[in-house]
């Protein structure tokens, strides 16, 4: 796949890219940046856009100087510099006529299933209405035990949320080498990695000295993340103007390749790790919609046993009793049973707020094809 194949893309964007030494934002290169960004748009494709910065630029604006700093000191360097981020990308894709949305996540947002899923449904509604979500660790609440601490890993969590196909990492360098080419004039890049080894964790070099927090080794974390849910990942060298540019263009990298796609990764982790906590039963004419790859609407389900949140993974099950999948539902069991039997449209006047149309989306499915032909005879 190159970078024009992908259909959603994430790109993440490091302080050192993104910020002088002396906090102020690069302007120029971030005009560069959304002028590729809204080039990949024209050409159909998605794009989420995953910054770092807002601690870099804050603690210039509070005269908080070069040292290391505080919790307290990041959060409020985090509050402050964040609101010109945001500004920043706002004004560079309002050129093209792009609205940005603003996404401040913490691990448990992409880690918790019903936050997970909260935050999903969030990003997806967002790309569909035609936006740019910019998104960022926050800072401004997180401690240091319930941070990610890198925005490499926020990216690949991101990546996987939203079933992106593409992950790109901009860097200060560009790509994997077999040692630090700053030490190791004999180091060799590596333009296409299958799989995280020990061998190439130990290639792994420090973070360049200045603003930035990674390093190669939070970058190899994020790509053992991005492989195991079927994205793409590539590191690319992002200190020049249009580095996305470039790479579309065949700019050197080390791509990173899965074996699966993004949705039958998705559908492989709620197949094979979720416990479900409750179950579904569904009418024949859902089970048939169900085996040519339909969502599960609330008007083909027969009957909901168990307590769940939303979220939770759930049991679906024939009209005879066998199951069939599992699923992430979209409404808590006390929901599920009012709505049961129902039609999407009367889902509002029924719980008293909009939900969603379906009880468990298709992305959030994993059917068993031969167990949906058994129970369908």
């Amino acid at each position: 796949m190159r970078l024009t194949d992908a259909k959603r893309i994430v790109i993440k964007i490091g302080s050192a890219l993104l910020v002088n030494p002396d906090g102020t934002i690069r302007q120029a290169w971030l005009d560069a940046l959304a002028q590729d960004v809204a080039a990949f748009r024209m050409a159909g494709q998605e794009v989420l856009i995953v910054s770092s910065g807002s601690i870099a630029v804050g603690r210039r604006i509070l005269g908080l100087g070069d040292g290391a700093l505080k919790l307290e000191e990041k959060q409020a360097s985090a509050a402050t510099g964040q609101i010109r981020l945001a500004h920043a990308y706002q004004t560079a894709l309002a050129r093209h006529e792009i609205t940005v949305a603003q996404i401040l996540l913490t691990p448990s947002d992409t880690e918790e299933r019903r936050r997970h899923l909260n935050a999903r449904a969030t990003l997806l509604q967002l790309l569909k209405l035609g936006a740019v979500p910019v998104i960022n660790e926050n800072d401004t609440v997180a401690t240091s035990e319930i941070r990610y601490g890198d925005n490499d890993r926020l990216a690949a969590r991101v990546a996987t949320m939203a079933s992106a196909d593409l992950l790109v990492l901009l860097s200060d360098i560009d790509g994997v080498y077999t040692a630090d080419p700053r030490k190791d004039p004999a180091a060799t890049h590596i333009p296409e990695i299958r799989a995280v080894t020990p061998e190439i964790e130990a290639m792994a070099g420090d973070a360049v000295p200045g603003v930035s927090t990674g390093g190669m080794i939070t970058k190899l974390d994020a790509a053992k993340i991005a492989l195991a849910g079927g994205c793409r990942m590539a590191i690319a060298l992002g200190r020049d103007d249009h580095a996305l540019g470039r790479l579309a263009e065949g700019a050197k990298a080390s791509w990173f390749v899965p074996s699966d796609q993004p949705v039958t990764a998705r559908k492989r982790w709620i197949s094979g790790t979720l416990k479900p906590v409750g179950e579904v039963v569904v009418d024949a004419g859902a089970l048939a919609a169900l085996g040519r790859g339909k969502s599960l609407l609330p008007a083909g389900v027969r009957a909901v046993g168990g307590t769940f949140e939303r979220g939770d993974a759930i049991q679906i099950k024939g009209p005879d009793g066998r199951v069939v999948g599992k699923g992430l539902s979209a409404y808590s069991s006390e929901d599920a049973i009012r709505i049961v039997g129902k039609r999407s449209a009367e889902i509002g006047e029924i719980l008293g707020y909009d939900g969603r149309s379906e009880l468990i989306h298709r992305d959030d499915m994993s059917i068993d094809p031969a167990e949906i032909a058994v129970a369908d005879t």
